[in-house]
């Protein structure tokens, strides 16, 4: 009798209770899907690492349930240019992203990357972290590899070493090639040397991204080479983080946006990537000729040491602080990170030959460029870019979003806000505030573009069966907070952010989650085989 009254009482506790159907709804937010239509209402339901439904939800059960009335929810932004592999391993989380709803973070830019590269993607698969993490193999590492940092076309020898090298890289679980044909060892390189390492990526699928030769008063031409490269590589082609710089060259957008859509009219799959400021950084070396710069440090202070050579290297570092990086005066050089004397981050170069009692003049300007290099040169913020390129760059159909950024210790140095502040800037500045993009746009340049650019075939969109990496934002607040004076400022406006399902920022704080995972390229044999 009493075995039959408790069953009879825990019956209808038994048919009450039910299990959740989603790990997750996000509800009542305006979903920005990331495909550029129109923004709707719609419920987002997630189950384990994956978008299980959209639509109405109500009613249906969640074992967590985010009220997302007055936000939007978008897809996770994914940022295609970053230098972070550093900084990862200091700080997994990657907060300065995460806040601005990045989810994945690609490295391996400018020509730089780890050789070989599956050491350090094993590393990082076993380092948790917030976000997901990919990486292109850098043509300068695999040259420098190769041949050091001599000045010189390769040997069929060394170019069939390259090319295996690269061949392991796609294998390895590379996006593509990336180069730095503006730095040391890149800028050694002929044109069709690099065609025929791009062909490689392009066998397995990958893209070739470039930071060009040049980009001030040459920065056609070098448009015209990574062009040429991507033609008769075989392969999808970028420019990267693409400006003009030096106030001579403001306006140049227009031919060099003119030259990527003729390259599109013709059948090449030439895009841009772009940042939303009017400066650059970089580090001081990028003052001096690259000539200067063959053999490395100890090769350069010996040429200092000879009074015709340094005179050659100071005059072109005259003319790159009037006509380039400099933006016409030294002032517009702030160095950002000095790990020899932090006491002159955040000065410029001007302010640092004023603390020597020097003439103020472009020639001690350039006298003091070249003893901040001998002593191992700094990282510095680089003032010399017009706000009307940035805008007519971005508003160009066929440009997404990359920070260019980094991982920086909060607190140290003055790096450039890029990294705090980029997609976060985007939304507030050149979305709400200037209207330069629509919000539907503006995701889509952050998420299904770049990941269709990487072949990332479940991530960008807000869809059934695409992993769950979802931004949760306010429309009205989201801004960026870092500047050029104060840049360790993080984002606003982020209420939630998913990575593979798992919140990572939830109700504005960082969590414990470390959903993030290793992303690999098309020519990664799959697991098995």
């Amino acid at each position: 009798m009493r075995t039959f009254l408790l069953a009879a009482l825990a019956a209808p506790l038994c048919l009450a209770w039910q299990p959740p159907e989603f790990d997750v709804i996000i509800a009542g937010g305006r979903v920005v899907d990331g495909s550029g239509a129109p923004w709707r209402y719609a419920d987002v339901g997630i189950t384990g690492d994956r978008i299980a439904a959209i639509g109405r939800l109500a009613g249906r059960k969640a074992a967590l349930t985010v009220d997302a009335r007055g936000r939007v929810v978008a897809p996770g932004f994914i940022d295609i240019h970053t230098h972070a592999r550093r900084g990862i391993f200091l700080d997994p989380t990657a907060q300065n992203y995460i806040r601005q709803g990045v989810t994945t973070l690609l490295e391996g830019n400018d020509g730089s990357s780890p050789i070989p590269i599956a050491p350090f993607l094993a590393k990082l698969a076993a380092a948790p972290m917030s976000v997901n993490f990919g990486t292109f193999a850098g043509q300068g590492s695999i040259r420098q590899e190769v041949m050091g940092l001599v000045n010189r076309p390769a040997t069929p020898e060394e170019m069939a070493r390259m090319r295996s090298i690269m061949e392991q890289a796609m294998r390895d679980g590379a996006f593509g090639l990336s180069s730095g044909l503006f730095y040391v060892p890149g800028n050694f390189t002929p044109t069709p040397e690099v065609v025929e390492i791009a062909r490689i990526a392009g066998s397995f699928g990958g893209i070739y991204i470039s930071h060009m030769r040049d980009e001030a008063a040459s920065v056609e031409d070098a448009v015209r080479e990574t062009i040429r490269i991507g033609e008769e590589g075989g392969l999808p082609t970028q420019v990267t983080h693409h400006k003009i710089i030096g106030k001579a060259n403001w306006g140049k957008s227009r031919e060099t946006i003119a030259l990527v859509e003729a390259a599109r009219a013709r059948g090449v799959d030439a895009t841009i990537d772009a940042y939303p400021y009017t400066a650059s950084s970089t580090g001081t070396a990028a003052l001096f000729p690259q000539w200067a710069l063959e053999g490395g440090q100890k090769a350069l202070l010996e040429r200092l040491t000879v009074p015709d050579t340094r005179a050659r290297i100071k005059s072109v570092i005259i003319d790159k602080i009037l006509n380039d990086r400099g933006g016409g005066s030294a002032e517009n050089v702030v160095m950002a990170g000095c790990s020899w004397d932090p006491t002159l981050d955040g000065q410029s170069l001007s302010a640092i030959n004023r603390a020597r009692k020097r003439a103020e003049n472009v020639e001690n300007d350039a006298e003091t460029a070249i003893e901040i290099q001998q002593k191992g040169g700094c990282s510095a913020v680089y003032h010399a870019i017009s706000e009307d390129d940035v805008e007519r760059i971005l508003r160009y159909p066929y440009t997404m979003i990359g920070s260019d950024g980094e991982l920086p210790t909060f607190g140290k140095g003055a790096p450039h806000p890029r990294s705090y502040g980029t997609f976060a800037r985007v939304l507030g500045r050149y979305v709400r505030e200037r209207r330069t993009l629509t919000i539907e746009d503006a995701v889509r340049r952050m998420s299904a573009y770049p990941a269709a650019r990487l072949g990332l075939g479940d991530r960008g969109l807000i869809r059934p069966g695409m992993k769950a990496d979802l931004a949760v934002f306010d429309p009205a607040t989201v801004a960026d907070r870092s500047d050029f004076a104060k840049p360790h400022q993080y984002a606003v406006g982020f209420d939630w952010v998913f990575v593979n399902g798992k919140a990572v920022i939830e109700g504005g704080a960082v969590s414990k989650n470390r959903p993030g995972v290793v992303l690999y390229g098309p020519g990664r044999p799959p697991k098995g085989l």
